[in-house]
């Protein structure tokens, strides 16, 4: 995230209300407007073509559908995306730039192969009562999603944002457009107009990294080198996308909570408008999150590292170091506070906001659980990227498997003790592993100057 906190940094140092304003404003557009757009997308497109598709069941199937290929795409490119992003660091570090295009052109013929192979398999599986258009149209979209989200993972080194924000929306806007207009042609339609805005954002994305990092050769598999890689990145990236979706799994999957809605491909009315709603009230914690771990945080972290590199004295080490740690816990007690705000904001308003969107009151505490629970998500991912920069690849790796195991059984438990408890699994998982990442990032600053001089030794 280097690329965004030396913009941010450099509009903060210009000490004024309107330039705070507008660190917070691309903080909160770099790290939300995307998803922010491709939820606004997806929803545009079902709601514009209620009118324009027979029978109106077309358009749930189309929004389950496209909510598992989210789901999906996210959990298989998460396998990538943490290990690969640190191998393009390390890259860039050792001004090896012309190795990165290359590998990328090689991760996503890696990405490309293991959707189609895993798509193809659950599209027989799963899909096989379906038509053959809509399982190819499901297995394009899949392997579409899988890299895209891998060429995002470029966007927080380049300083084009207003270019990244403008292709999200020319992209989603595509697939807008290009959905009402193959309505007509029912469920195969409508996922024919998002397979092209998705496509478009894709080579987008794609022909700006080719500006910005020329590569030496069209392809190379280097990443794939067991010497150059962190094999604790891989399960890290995939056991977090796991953990975060494994509560909306079960409840799609569960008899008691779901229903079918086409193929095997089941929903749940009950818990799915709730989280999904919940989801949105992070966008504030996110824009305090980016400025405060991304800008400051770094900061305070580089010139620590700086100081051990070059020698410096004991006494300007122990003083950046107490420096790193105290901006860490107050970025940290910042989210808290703002996301805290937000939740009892959004307590009070709750009522009135499921009014006005035509939900029944009786979503009401599931609603406030599911912003309870997104709400410390956002903080355990604050502990976690803290961890990234201090190198803590298995204390992170442990917090993902503790979130992971714990959805799936307190989910599980919450489904038994009845419609009262929902909610309350994700909540839990979400608050065992946050309080276990404040424990363990204590621990890890307390002996972070031993471990740091031991590492320097070796």
């Amino acid at each position: 995230m280097a690329g965004i906190g030396f913009e941010i940094r450099r509009i903060l140092r210009r000490e004024s209300f309107l330039n705070l304003l507008e660190a917070y404003g691309l903080a909160g557009i770099i790290s939300s407007g995307p998803w922010v757009l491709s939820v606004l997308g997806v929803m545009l497109i079902g709601i514009i073509s209620i009118n324009l598709t027979e029978p109106d069941i077309l358009i749930i199937q189309f929004l389950v559908s496209v909510t598992y290929l989210m789901a999906s795409s996210l959990v298989l490119s998460g396998i990538f995306q943490h290990v690969f992003t640190r191998w393009v660091a390390d890259r860039l570090y050792s001004k090896q730039n012309g190795l990165i295009l290359p590998n990328l052109m090689g991760l996503i013929w890696v990405t490309t192969l293991l959707a189609l192979l895993i798509g193809g398999a659950v599209a027989g599986l799963w899909l096989r009562d379906t038509g053959l258009l809509y399982q190819l149209l499901m297995i394009a979209n899949f392997v579409v999603l899988c890299n895209l989200w891998l060429v995002t993972i470029f966007l927080s080194s380049m300083k084009s944002y207003r270019r990244i924000v403008i292709l999200f929306a020319l992209g989603y806007a595509t697939a807008v457009v290009a959905s009402t207009q193959l309505a007509p042609w029912g469920l195969e339609g409508l996922l024919g107009g998002i397979l092209l805005g998705h496509s478009l954002l894709f080579f987008s994305f794609f022909y700006t990294i080719i500006r910005q990092y020329p590569g030496d050769n069209f392809i190379a598999f280097d990443f794939l080198q067991r010497s150059q890689i962190y094999p604790s990145l891989i399960f890290t990236g995939l056991l977090f996308n796991a953990a975060v979706w494994a509560d909306k799994f079960i409840f799609w999957f569960h008899p008691d909570t779901s229903q079918q809605v086409i193929a095997s491909l089941r929903a749940s009315v009950i818990y799915d408008l709730p989280i999904f709603l919940a989801y949105l009230s992070i966008i504030p914690g996110m824009a305090v999150f980016l400025v405060r771990m991304e800008a400051d945080f770094a900061e305070a972290y580089d010139r620590f590292y700086t100081a051990v590199r070059e020698g410096d004295t004991l006494e300007r080490i122990n003083r950046f170091r107490d420096e790193m740690v105290l901006i860490a816990r107050n970025g940290i007690y910042e989210i808290f506070k703002v996301q805290g705000l937000t939740v009892i904001v959004l307590f009070l308003w709750g009522p009135e906001i499921l009014a006005a969107i035509g939900i029944s009151p009786l979503y009401l505490p599931l609603f406030q659980i599911d912003l309870v629970a997104v709400a410390i998500q956002l903080l355990l991912l604050a502990i976690q990227n803290v961890l990234f920069y201090l190198d803590a690849r298995g204390i992170n790796v442990t917090l993902c498997a503790l979130f992971f195991v714990s959805n799936i059984v307190f989910t599980l438990i919450t489904i038994g003790l009845g419609a009262s408890f929902y909610g309350y699994g994700f909540a839990g998982a979400a608050l065992i592993s946050a309080l276990t990442g404040l424990f363990l990032l204590s621990r890890k600053f307390d002996r972070l100057e031993y471990e740091t001089f031991m590492l320097q030794g070796r």
